[in-house]
């Protein structure tokens, strides 16, 4: 349930980008994103960080994409916000008495000290690749900062709305148009089902890990497997 909140924002981002492109998307996920942090202060009494530094992240960077009409920032986001949750993972390595997976599932599973320090280091590491991964599609899977440049040295534009290009352009530039916005097409797919997918396995991946280790404390009313993994990132 939790994993499904956590990418509420962009589920909705998703499907505002189908019906209505980046832009309209990109409203609807500020906003989405501004009621994960209402809906969960109104039902827990307190909000999350990760939220928190969602919300702040994209307010500024989605800001910037609707502000100057460029999709550049917004795609940049996802990957500074698992930057920043990786450095505060790895920083909870040297720092304090627990870690952050410590502190966020030890009252759920009970394994060694030198087991938390261990899927500690993997959550920052994971954190990092995602980050690594998700410019990698912006800049060479899906094509799209090529096919930009492209399609702004082609009409002599400093920017190019790409929700507009091709009903302003004919011919050659028109096919830019098409190939760019087929490339951004790209990223929102991989935003919603990559980033999730990568997640969802991550998480799968560190349950079997933690079921090899989880000590036997029945009698403490420990054991099984976690209920609320470390946050996931949007």
């Amino acid at each position: 349930m939790k994993f499904l909140i956590d990418f509420f924002p962009v589920i909705l981002f998703f499907v505002a980008y189908k019906l209505y492109g980046i832009y309209a998307a990109t409203v609807v996920a500020i906003a989405a994103s501004a009621a994960q942090v209402a809906w969960f202060r109104l039902r827990h009494k307190r909000t999350e960080r990760m939220h928190l530094v969602t919300l702040g992240l994209l307010t500024v960077f989605g800001g910037l994409t609707l502000a100057l009409r460029d999709p550049i920032f917004v795609m940049w986001k996802p990957t500074l916000v698992n930057w920043l949750f990786g450095a505060a993972f790895l920083g909870s390595q040297f720092i304090g008495e627990r870690t952050l997976v410590e502190r966020m599932m030890s009252q759920a599973v009970d394994v060694p000290q030198g087991i938390w320090r261990r899927l500690n280091l993997a959550w920052a590491g994971f954190f990092a690749f995602s980050g690594l991964v998700n410019l990698y599609v912006v800049y060479f899977w899906s094509g799209f900062f090529q096919a930009k440049q492209d399609l702004v040295a082609a009409t002599g534009a400093p920017e190019v709305d790409l929700s507009q290009c091709a009903s302003l352009y004919t011919g050659a530039v028109k096919t830019l148009c098409d190939t760019a916005s087929a490339s951004e097409a790209v990223w929102v797919n991989f935003k919603l089902f990559g980033m999730m997918g990568l997640t969802a396995l991550f998480v799968i991946a560190q349950a079997f890990y933690i079921a090899r280790h989880i000590r036997n404390d029945d009698e403490a009313g420990k054991g099984g497997q976690p209920d609320q993994p470390p946050p996931t990132t949007t």
